[in-house]
C-alpha cells in the first residue's frame, strides 16, 4: 500500500519503484518506527483525535508487531513496500483495520523519519561507546602487564628514545577516551525530538511536543519545524565520531603491524589472530590488523559523501536525503566490527621483552641522556646538544654505542664529563628519570594507568544506569534524602535546596526509575564531598552504589578538583573504592559548615575518608 497513492491516476513504473523505495535498507527502522508510532497514538489520543478504545487498539497492535519484529528482523523484507512507514502502515491496516488509518494524523514521513533516525543513532552510539570502553579496558590489561617493558619508541620512523609498552598503550587509550567523549557529545545534540513537525511547518494536531519528546526518550523537542525534518548534523556528528575513531583504530594498527614485522620483532602475535600464505609457508600475516586499517578509508568515504549530500540542499526535506541511511548504517557497523575485533585481538599480543630491549637500546637513544646529563654540569643546552651529537659522530665512526667511549674520549669532546656519566647512559635510568605526569618511566605509568581506570569505571556507570541529574528528578532525590535522614544517615534538605543544586546531583536508575541518588559538594577552597548517598532498599546490592560514586569522581576530575572527601558509618564501602582514612581535623570546611549543626557533633560515629584524584 502506498501512503500517497490518492494524487496519481496510474501506479510507478517498476524501474521508478526499484530506484525510489528505501524498505532494502530502511527495515532496521522498524523497532523506531513502532516506537514513534506508540508514542504518537497517545499524544493523539491526549489532543482528542482519537478515543481511549482506539489508542489501545493501536497500541496493542504495535506491540504485537514490535514483538514480531524482534522474533524476525528481516520481517519487512517479505513485503514490497515502499519503506519501513509504509510497511508499518500496511501492517496495522491489515490487522485491526480503519483504526490504522488514523494514526498518521497530524504527522509526515518526514518528521518520521527524522525521529526514527535519531531513535537509531542514539540506540547504536551506545554500543559504540560500549565497545570504545571493551577496546580501552583491554589495552588497560596490556599497559599495567607492560609497565616495566622496554620498546623503542620512534619519531619520523626513526629510532628516538626508549619507551616502555605500557606507555605505548596508554597513548591509545587517551585516543579511545576522547573517542567516547566525542560519541557522548554527539548523543547530547541529537537527543532534540523532531516529532511533530510534520511535514515542514509544523502540526494543527493540539500535541504537547514536549511531553511527546520526554515520553520517547529527548531531552527536548525540536524548536524549529523547517530544521526539525531537514536536520541531519547528528548523522555527520556520528559519522564524524567514527571516522575519527577508525583513524585511532588504523594508527594503533600500523603500530602493531611495524612491530610485528621482520624489521622490528618487538612484538608477536598469536596464532588465534593470525593468518598463513598460499605460496609462502614460513608467513605469519597480520590480516586483522590490516583489515583495521584498511576499513577505515570505508567508513572516511562515507563521512565524505553525507557532507557532499547536504552541502547543497534547500529547506526543507529532498528525497537526497534518503542517502543518509545506507553510509551510515554501513560506517557504524563497520567501526563497531573493528572495536570489538581491536579488544578480541588486543589480548592476543605479546611483547618480546628481551629483544625489544635490545633494539631501544639502538640508534643512540639514550643521547637525549647524555645531553641532560651535560645540562646538570652546568652546559648550556644547546652547547650541550651540540657536543652530544659529536660525540655520537665519533662513537658511529668507532662502530660501538655511546657507553662504549671511554671516559678520555668523552672528555676530549667536554671536559666537564666525569665518571658518572655512565650510569646516565643506561637506558633504564633514562626512563626512570621520565617521571612527570605523561612521561614513560614505570612508575609514572602505574599512576596513568590507575587514572585511566578510575576513568572507566565512571565511564562504565555512566553506560549502565548513571546519569546526571535533572529538574525532573527533584521528587524522588528528596524521597530518597528524607528516608536516609529519618535513618540517621543524611542531614536532610528541602526541594528548593535540592532544586538549587541539581547540578551537583548523579542518580541511579533502574527500568527508567530513579532507585538512587549521591551528590558532589565543592567548597570554596576547591575542596569535593561526596554527600546525600542513598538507595532504595529494592536497589541496593547491585553494585550501584559504587557506580554513583564511580560517576561523581569522574565529574571531579573533569572539574579539575585535586581531593574528594566522604564521612561515613560504612568505611569498608569507600575503602573498597580506593578511599583512605583522613582526620576529620583535616577537613575544616566540613567541619565549619554541617558538623557544628550536626546533633551528634560531640558522638560522632562517623569516619572520614578522602580520594586524592
Amino acid at each position: 500500500m502506498s501512503l500517497w497513492g490518492g494524487r496519481f491516476s496510474q501506479p510507478s513504473a517498476a524501474e521508478f519503484k526499484q530506484f525510489n523505495d528505501s524498505l532494502r535498507f530502511d527495515y532496521v527502522l522498524a523497532p523506531f518506527d513502532i516506537q514513534a508510532s506508540k508514542a504518537w497514538a497517545g499524544a493523539l489520543q491526549t489532543a482528542g483525535l482519537i478515543s481511549t478504545e482506539e489508542n489501545q487498539q493501536l497500541q496493542q497492535a504495535l506491540s504485537a508487531l514490535a514483538k514480531a519484529v524482534a522474533a524476525e528482523p528481516e520481517l519487512p523484507l517479505q513485503t514490497d513496500a515502499e519503506d519501513i512507514h509504509s510497511w508499518v502502515e500496511s501492517q496495522l491496516i491489515a490487522s485491526i483495520g480503519t483504526t490504522a488509518k488514523k494514526l498518521h494524523t497530524g504527522r509526515s514521513r518526514n518528521d518520521l523519519v527524522a525521529t526514527d533516525l535519531r531513535l537509531f543513532c542514539k540506540q547504536f552510539a551506545e554500543h559504540l561507546i560500549k565497545a570504545n570502553l571493551a577496546a580501552i579496558e583491554n589495552l588497560l590489561i596490556f599497559a599495567e602487564q607492560h609497565t616495566d617493558a622496554m620498546l623503542p619508541g620512534y619519531t619520523h620512523l626513526q629510532r628516538a628514545q626508549p619507551i616502555v609498552a605500557g606507555h605505548w598503550a596508554m597513548a591509545y587509550v587517551s585516543m579511545f577516551q576522547r573517542d567516547v567523549s566525542r560519541l557522548r557529545e554527539a548523543v547530547r545534540r541529537m537527543d532534540v525530538s523532531p516529532l511533530g513537525s510534520g511535514a515542514l511547518a509544523g502540526t494543527t494536531a493540539a500535541i504537547n511536543r514536549e511531553t511527546l519528546a520526554h515520553e520517547l526518550g529527548f531531552r527536548y523537542a525540536s524548536e524549529n519545524s523547517l530544521d526539525g525534518v531537514s536536520d541531519r548534523d547528528f548523522v555527520l556528528d556520528l559519522l564524524n565520531a567514527a571516522s575519527t575513531g577508525m583513524i585511532h583504530l588504523s594508527r594503533l594498527a600500523e603500530d602493531v603491524i611495524f612491530y610485528c614485522s621482520g624489521e622490528s620483532g618487538c612484538f608477536s602475535m598469536s596464532d588465534r589472530i593470525s593468518s598463513g600464505s598460499s605460496l609462502m609457508p614460513q608467513k605469519k600475516n597480520p590480516d586483522l590488523f590490516e583489515l583495521l586499517r584498511g576499513k577505515t578509508g570505508r567508513v572516511l568515504g562515507h563521512q565524505h559523501a553525507m557532507q557532499v549530500t547536504l552541502k547543497g540542499l534547500p529547506l526543507a526535506y529532498n528525497k537526497d536525503m534518503q542517502e543518509d541511511k545506507e553510509g551510515l548504517f554501513d560506517a557504524l557497523h563497520s567501526y563497531l566490527q573493528c572495536l570489538q575485533m581491536l579488544a578480541f585481538a588486543v589480548p592476543e599480543l605479546t611483547v618480546n621483552r628481551e629483544h625489544a630491549a635490545l633494539q631501544a637500546a639502538l640508534g643512540y637513544s639514550n643521547a637525549t641522556e647524555l645531553a641532560d646529563y651535560l645540562v646538570s654540569k652546568g652546559v648550556a643546552f644547546r652547547d650541550a646538544h651540540h657536543m652530544t651529537g659529536t660525540l655520537v659522530v665519533n662513537a658511529q665512526q668507532l662502530g660501538i654505542a655511546l657507553e662504549q667511549l671511554t671516559l678520555e674520549q668523552f672528555q676530549q669532546v667536554c671536559p666537564a664529563i666525569d665518571a658518572d656519566v655512565y650510569a646516565s647512559l643506561d637506558l633504564q635510568y633514562g626512563l626512570n628519570q621520565r617521571q612527570a605526569m605523561g612521561g614513560t618511566a614505570p612508575k609514572a605509568v602505574k599512576v596513568a594507568v590507575k587514572h585511566a581506570q578510575d576513568w572507566l569505571h565512571a565511564a562504565e556507570a555512566a553506560s549502565k544506569h548513571v546519569r546526571q541529574a535533572r529538574l525532573s528528578d527533584a521528587d524522588k532525590i528528596c524521597e530518597l534524602i528524607a528516608y536516609w535522614a529519618d535513618q540517621g544517615e543524611n542531614l536532610p534538605r528541602d526541594k528548593a535546596d535540592v532544586l538549587q543544586a541539581i547540578q551537583s546531583f548523579a542518580v541511579a536508575e533502574i527500568n527508567d526509575e530513579v532507585v538512587g541518588c549521591a551528590a558532589l559538594y565543592v567548597y570554596s577552597t576547591g575542596l569535593a564531598e561526596i554527600r546525600s548517598l542513598g538507595l532504595f532498599k529494592n536497589a541496593q546490592g547491585k553494585g550501584l552504589g559504587a557506580e554513583l560514586v564511580a560517576f561523581l569522581l569522574w565529574k571531579a576530575r573533569e572539574l579539575g578538583i585535586a581531593r574528594t572527601i566522604v564521612l561515613t558509618r560504612v568505611p569498608e564501602f569507600f575503602g573498597k573504592l580506593n578511599f583512605r582514612i583522613t582526620l576529620k581535623e583535616k577537613l575544616p570546611e566540613k567541619v565549619m559548615k554541617d558538623c557544628e549543626l550536626c546533633p551528634r557533633k560531640d558522638n560522632c560515629d562517623e569516619t572520614a575518608l578522602e580520594y586524592l584524584l
